[in-house]
């Protein structure tokens, strides 16, 4: 055991949360025996067994969980069947909801949102406002920022990306930026000189971008081949 449901109490959506308070100290994040930390609706929502911490304003409920060394902090929302693993983060004013997975070494900040049925993982930073949902995959290196919207239904295709310097269409077997349009694989061989001379913004936004983008053509390549 680690943490104790304190009787600090308050009603959040119609669901009554507790402040919670440490039983033992959690030296990897520095957490001390008897610091109070965030909210949550019941032990299910918060390991006892690891160092998976809450702490700020932040709330977890429903049937959301956090387990491994992830940490929800500020005023960050994970609920639904959301599930919070791993050295993941959440925090700012993010929410992760629904049946999204948030996992590896990954960031959810600011005022970003994860959900339906979308999974972070590996080392994947998502902040700013943007927005995962869907059946969206964003792993490895990848970053997702800004306004970007990452919208993945697999019943569909192609896959639009909108937010962004420019609109992103990826179809089965082709990525379009723009008014540039080429393979994947080709994308995926281009120099910096050939992606500088398609736009003087373009490398900038290539290198930012290039991890996320492939690896959503490569997913998408995959499921409409299922």
């Amino acid at each position: 055991m680690k943490y104790e449901l304190t009787d600090e109490t308050k009603v959040f959506l119609g669901r009554t949360l507790h402040r919670i308070r440490a039983i033992a100290e959690i030296a990897s994040i520095g957490i001390a025996i008897g610091q109070p930390g965030g909210w949550i609706e019941s032990e299910k929502n918060l390991s006892q067994s690891d160092n998976a911490w809450v702490s700020g304003d932040a709330r977890v409920f429903g049937n959301a969980r956090v387990s491994g060394d992830a940490w929800v902090s500020d005023t960050a929302q994970v609920s639904g069947d959301a599930w919070v693993s791993d050295t993941a983060q959440v925090s700012g004013d993010a929410r992760v909801f629904g049946n999204a997975q948030v996992s590896g070494d990954t960031w959810v900040s600011d005022t970003a949102q994860v959900s339906g049925d979308a999974q972070v993982s590996g080392d994947a930073r998502v902040f700013g406002n943007a927005q995962v949902s869907g059946n969206a995959r964003v792993s490895g290196d990848a970053w997702v920022s800004d306004n970007a919207r990452v919208l993945f239904d697999c019943s569909k295709s192609p896959l639009f990306l909108s937010g962004l310097k420019w609109l992103i269409t990826i179809s089965d077997s082709h990525i379009q930026i723009g008014c540039q349009g080429h393979k994947i694989t080709k994308w995926g061989k281009f120099s910096d000189r050939t992606i500088s001379n398609m736009d003087p913004k373009a490398l900038e936004f290539w290198t930012q971008h290039k991890a996320t983008l492939m690896t959503l053509a490569q997913f998408h390549e995959i499921k409409k081949g299922d």
